[in-house]
C-alpha cells in the first residue's frame, strides 16, 4: 500500500509540468482494497480494473518502469505508449487490462472465467468497479451471466460514494450495492474497504469458493478517494465534496491503519527502497524512446 501511495504521490507532483499527457485518475485513499484482494490471489489469476489502474496494476505485480513509461507515452510502455493511465496491462503478471470504460472491465472479467471454465484452468477472474458502474448495462448483463452459468468471478465494487461529481444518494434508491445481489443468487458481503486485512479475509474466501467451482461472489468496499476525479488536485475547495468528509476518511487512511505492523526503522527502510524504484522508473521513463507512429493499435490485419 505504501508503495502505491508514494508512486501516486510522485505522479501528481509531477503532473504539472506535463510530462504525463494522459488523463490520470489517482487511487490515493482506497488503497486497502487492491492490496487486500490482490494477496489473496494466484499470479495465475486475473484483474480487469478500471480507469482508477495504478493501485491494482501494482498489486497485482505489474512492472513498475512499464507502467511510468507508460504514462510518458513512451514505446517500452506496457501498453506501447499508446494507452496512457486509463490502459495498462501486464498479462503475465495476471493485468489482463484495465478500461476508460465505466463498468468495462466486468465484461472481461466475465468472459475470461468463460473461457477458464471451457478450457478447464483452474483460475479466478476478478471484476473491479466503482458504485457508479452500477448504473451501467454490463452491471446486470454481467452478473446476470456469470450467475447463470456458475463462472468462477469475483466482483469487487469500490464504493468511494462519488461517481465524478455526483454523490451515490442522488444517483441509486437507498438499497446497499451488496444486498441488490440476492436477486442473482451470488452471496455478497460488505467490507470495511480501509481495512487491508478485512479486505484480505473477504477475498480469500470469494476466490477459494470460485476456485472450487461455486460460481461469483460479491464484495462491496467502502471506501474513499482523497483527490478529484480526476488529475491531481484536491475537489473540496471547488466546493465539489464537503471538506469534514474528506477529512473523516483521511483519519481512517488504510496505511496509517497498518503502521503498528513494522517499527519505525523497517518503516524508513520501505520508503528508502521505494523511492529508490520510483527514481529508477523515472529516469528510464525520461530517455526511454517515443513510439512510431503506426495504425496498429487501431487496426488489426486478418
Amino acid at each position: 500500500m505504501l508503495r502505491m501511495r508514494m508512486v501516486e504521490e510522485t505522479i501528481a507532483a509531477i503532473y504539472p509540468d506535463r510530462e504525463i499527457r494522459s488523463p490520470t485518475h489517482l487511487y490515493i485513499g482506497q488503497e486497502g482494497v487492491a492490496a487486500g484482494v490482490c494477496a489473496a490471489l494466484g499470479r495465475q489469476d486475473v484483474v480487469a480494473a478500471n480507469y482508477r489502474s495504478h493501485g491494482w496494476y501494482l498489486a497485482k505485480g505489474g512492472s513498475l518502469r512499464a507502467m511510468v513509461d507508460e504514462l510518458f507515452g513512451r514505446a517500452t510502455g506496457c501498453s506501447g505508449g499508446w494507452g496512457g493511465s486509463m490502459h495498462l496491462i501486464d498479462v503475465d503478471a495476471g493485468v489482463m487490462g484495465t478500461s476508460a470504460i465505466v463498468g468495462g472491465g466486468m465484461s472481461h472479467a466475465v468472459g475470461s472465467a468463460l473461457a477458464d471454465r471451457i478450457l478447464g484452468r483452474a483460475q479466478v477472474s476478478v471484476a473491479v468497479f466503482g458504485d457508479g458502474a452500477v448504473e451501467e448495462g454490463p452491471w446486470h448483463e454481467c452478473l446476470n451471466f456469470a450467475s447463470l452459468k456458475r463462472l468462477p468471478v469475483v466482483f469487487v465494487c469500490e464504493n468511494n460514494l462519488w461517481a465524478a461529481f455526483s454523490p451515490l444518494k442522488d444517483r441509486q434508491p437507498p438499497v446497499e450495492i451488496h444486498e441488490r445481489m440476492k436477486a442473482y443468487g451470488i452471496p455478497s458481503e460488505l467490507v470495511d474497504g480501509n481495512d487491508a486485512l478485512a479486505v484480505h479475509r473477504a477475498a480469500a474466501v470469494a476466490a477459494d469458493r470460485a476456485r472450487r467451482g461455486h460460481g461469483p461472489s460479491l464484495i462491496e468496499c467502502s471506501t474513499y478517494r482523497w483527490l478529484e476525479h480526476c488529475g491531481p488536485n484536491d475537489d473540496v475547495a471547488q466546493g465539489f465534496r464537503p471538506a469534514e468528509e474528506l477529512e473523516g476518511w483521511k483519519a481512517r487512511c488504510p496505511i496509517l491503519r497498518m503502521r503498528s505492523l513494522v517499527t519505525d526503522e523497517e518503516d524508513r527502510s520501505i520508503r528508502a527502497a521505494v523511492m529508490r524504484e520510483i527514481e529508477d522508473a523515472l529516469a528510464h521513463a525520461r530517455r526511454a524512446p517515443w513510439p512510431e507512429p503506426s495504425w496498429k493499435p487501431a487496426y488489426y490485419e486478418v
